[in-house]
């Protein structure tokens, strides 16, 4: 296999991470170099690293970054990494994820993933009173990455995660939407920025499981790639 390097302006934007950052506990990406080397249409967001940040003190940002730059460039958060002790891939959300993503005929390692803040908390109660702060350090590496790779849709894993990127891409237009089938009826959303991008708030894989047709997102997904900056008709 190749062994792709990132983007040179995804590399500068690595760089750029505040230093007050780096000393944190939290990651970065959650694929590859390899996610972020060629465009992608897709990019996936959560809300931020979970987990405990006094335990995994020593699970940095910049730990992780240095990781990024010098470990495998063909890996995936959802499909190779163990969570809880269990095997790669099988651990909560894992399935869902790496679910839609085959359903979509992706590659979980070639798509690229991250969450909208890079710090780890146990809550997402916790990221509240910093969250300007957070977003300021954190944003423009993604704002590099969608520019740099053209990404088209944006995949927010829950509404706190997508309400920060529709509010950073100015993505108000509501333009569809999936509603589960079962009793509780979640729902996930689609809307439209000014420049046609598309940012899906989905239902949380790890309450939602998509696994299970009555809660799969997945058509929505697909119809926001088939559409991509062309618009809705």
């Amino acid at each position: 296999m190749p062994h792709p390097v990132a983007h040179p302006a995804i590399e500068a934007a690595l760089n750029a991470i505040p230093a007050s950052l780096l000393c944190r506990s939290g990651s970065v990406f959650y694929t590859g170099r390899a996610a972020f080397s060629v465009p992608s249409r897709i990019y996936i967001v959560g809300l931020n690293p979970r987990g405990d940040p006094v335990a995994q003190a020593t699970e940095t940002i910049g730990a992780h970054r240095l990781k990024f730059r010098e470990g495998s460039a063909w890996w995936s958060e959802y499909a190779d990494e163990s969570w809880r002790g269990a095997a790669p891939g099988i651990w909560g959300m894992q399935p869902r994820v790496l679910h839609l993503l085959a359903s979509l005929g992706l590659d979980p390692r070639a798509v690229p993933a991250s969450n909208v803040v890079f710090v780890r908390s146990s809550t997402e109660a916790m990221l509240e009173a910093e969250k300007a702060d957070l977003l300021r350090a954190c944003w423009p590496v993604h704002r590099t990455v969608i520019d740099t790779l053209g990404i088209q849709v944006l995949m927010c894993l829950g509404g706190t995660a997508g309400r920060w990127v529709r509010k950073e891409l100015g993505a108000w237009e509501r333009v569809d939407g999936y509603k589960e089938t079962n009793g509780r009826r979640w729902s996930s959303e689609a809307h439209r920025a000014g420049d046609g991008r598309m940012v899906l708030t989905l239902t949380h894989p790890g309450r939602a499981n998509w696994c299970n047709p009555q809660s799969d997102p997945t058509p929505l997904v697909r119809r926001a790639l088939a559409v991509g900056c062309h618009g809705y008709m």
